[in-house]
């Protein structure tokens, strides 16, 4: 399966939505950024090890 982000670029996009104030919710992001979404779950066993990787804290 071909991957459009590498799990850097994936990092940072979800860093980017934190930082623009974006909500980080599985249900919103995988609804309004699908592909971040599909990307994350390549790399990563969850959603939620994906943001805790970026180091962002979430409450």
């Amino acid at each position: 399966m071909e991957m459009s982000m590498s799990s850097e670029e994936v990092i940072a996009q979800i860093k980017r939505l934190h930082g623009n104030g974006e909500s980080l919710s599985k249900k919103y992001v995988k609804k309004s950024h699908p592909e971040l979404m599909k990307n994350a779950l390549y790399y990563y066993p969850s959603w939620e090890h994906a943001i805790q990787k970026t180091g962002v804290m979430t409450t």
